[in-house]
This record gives C-alpha cells, sequence and structure tokens, in this order.
C-alpha cells in the first residue's frame, strides 16, 4: 500500500524519536503474502535495535509509528502501510495479556518460525541467534520451516534503507 519502501524508511527513522537505536538491518524482501491471498506482495526486512524501553513501553511505541505512518487495522493480515512485530527481546519470554496499556503481548513472535518472510531477512543479519523457546538458531529455524512461500530480494528503490546489511 503506497509508498512501501518509502514507509518501512519512515518506521526505521522514527525509531529514533522512541528511544529506539537501530543497530543492523537487513536487505528488504518483496514476499508473497502467505495467509490471505489475492492482495499484492509485501515488503519485509528485520532491524537488530537497542533500547531501554520494557517490552510493553516498546510495543506501544511501535504501534504509535505505524498509526503515524497510515496504518489501520481493517481486515486481519490484510494490505496495511506497516506492520512492525517485537521478534526478539534478547532472551526474554513474554506473555502480556491485552490491557488498557496496549494489545496482548507474546515474544518471542509466536509465528516466526512458520514464516519465511521473517527467516529469511533475520538470518541475513543473525544467523545464530537462538530462539529462546525453540532453542534452536534463525538459520536452522529457516532449514526446517514447511513455509515455501516465494521471498525476493526487493527491486526497487530503498531510499537507502536496507541496502547491504542492517535493518
Amino acid at each position: 500500500m503506497g509508498d512501501r519502501a518509502g514507509n518501512i524508511a519512515g518506521a526505521i527513522e522514527a525509531l529514533a524519536a522512541r528511544s529506539v537505536r537501530v543497530v543492523r538491518q537487513s536487505p528488504i524482501y518483496e514476499t508473497e503474502p502467505v495467509d490471505v491471498s489475492g492482495q499484492g506482495w509485501f515488503l519485509n526486512c528485520v532491524i537488530e535495535a537497542e533500547t531501554d524501553l520494557m517490552p510493553r513501553q516498546l510495543m506501544n511505541a511501535l504501534l504509535t509509528i505505524e498509526r503515524s505512518l497510515g496504518r489501520r487495522r481493517r481486515i486481519p493480515k490484510g494490505p496495511r502501510t506497516i506492520d512492525i512485530d517485537i521478534l526478539f527481546f534478547g532472551s526474554s519470554v513474554v506473555h502480556a495479556s491485552a490491557s488498557a496499556g496496549g494489545p496482548e503481548l507474546e515474544i518471542p513472535h509466536p509465528r516466526m518460525a512458520e514464516r519465511r518472510f521473517v527467516l529469511v531477512p533475520f538470518a541475513q543479519i543473525a544467523p545464530d541467534a537462538k530462539h529462546p523457546v525453540l532453542k534452536q538458531s534463525i538459520a536452522e529455524l529457516l532449514a526446517a520451516t514447511r513455509d515455501r512461500s516465494q521471498v525476493r530480494p526487493f527491486q526497487g528503490s530503498c531510499r537507502g534503507v536496507g541496502e547491504g546489511t542492517g535493518k
């Protein structure tokens, strides 16, 4: 939806204003929709970041960034301007119910091991990172996933985002 690469660039730029420092960034990948067919392909990348925020605070900051970039939650897993997820939070395991302070929060992301669109870019920046619950590396999870959806390098303009290693 809209300027997909620009939305990613805007989200990454907005992280600094929310006390989140990007350390590494994967290249951007164009990825086939997995759960809802009949929609355009997505752009995905993974970043490694540092923050002093706690998980719920970080999630609230990410939701604020999504809203500032025009995200409206209309169709679950449908088209959207931006979708920012927390995959890992160090080696922490977090299960927080929805509350007045925000939505349900589960870290590590509960479906990441089943999604090539997450594992391919994650493996670009941290193939040896261990999943804190499954105790396997990202490279091992990628090799074992049953997901065969297409994940290909993005060839469009990225305005400096995702070029080389990073995000």
